[in-house]
């Protein structure tokens, strides 16, 4: 009965189901035991990459080449993941990656939650998580690029457009 107390009462707890490791807080918890579920995040890199463009095609996302998905997460800095959890079956719903310098910058990238799971402070949640694993690693400058529609999002997290007229510029090739 320990295991379960630490387990939701706990916002460090960890566990591994079909060999994914789970940690943080819970997000979400229903309390009908015939559909009883759980929210939860992992850092795991392993994550499958057929889900993740699954994941991607529900929020309308253009395909991208998997190998080269599959290199963006090998070399990206931090990479996080949200799951639904039902019994032994998990689903991903969730996800963002940041890349980074290693000590003073991080610039996250492809944050995502699927339609079904929207509009129930999960992706605030996410931001939150990633921001806090940043800062774990003393990432003091946290930037992302973000579509026009959800700029407010981002800025109810506290992220700034243009600070101190700091611009963003792009090259790309002909």
């Amino acid at each position: 009965m320990g295991f379960w107390k630490r387990l939701f009462s706990n916002s460090d707890a960890v566990f591994t189901s079909e060999k994914i490791k789970f940690e943080g807080e819970i997000l979400e918890k229903t309390s009908d035991r015939a559909e009883q579920y759980r929210i939860l995040f992992s850092t795991e890199r392993e994550i499958d990459l057929y889900d993740l463009e699954e994941l991607c095609d529900s929020v309308g996302w253009a395909r991208r080449s998997l190998r080269k998905v599959k290199k963006a997460l090998q070399h990206s800095f931090l990479v996080v993941s949200m799951w639904e959890v039902r019994g032994n079956r998990r689903r991903l719903i969730g996800f963002a990656r940041a890349t980074s310098d290693h000590a003073f910058n991080a610039t996250i990238w492809d944050v995502v939650v699927h339609p079904k799971f929207q509009n129930r402070g999960l992706g605030k949640a996410l931001m939150r998580y990633m921001i806090k694993q940043l800062r774990k690693e003393d990432i003091s400058n946290i930037t992302l690029f973000a579509d026009p529609q959800v700029v407010e999002f981002y800025r109810r997290l506290g992220f700034m457009l243009d600070p101190e007229g700091i611009k963003g510029m792009f090259w790309y090739p002909d």
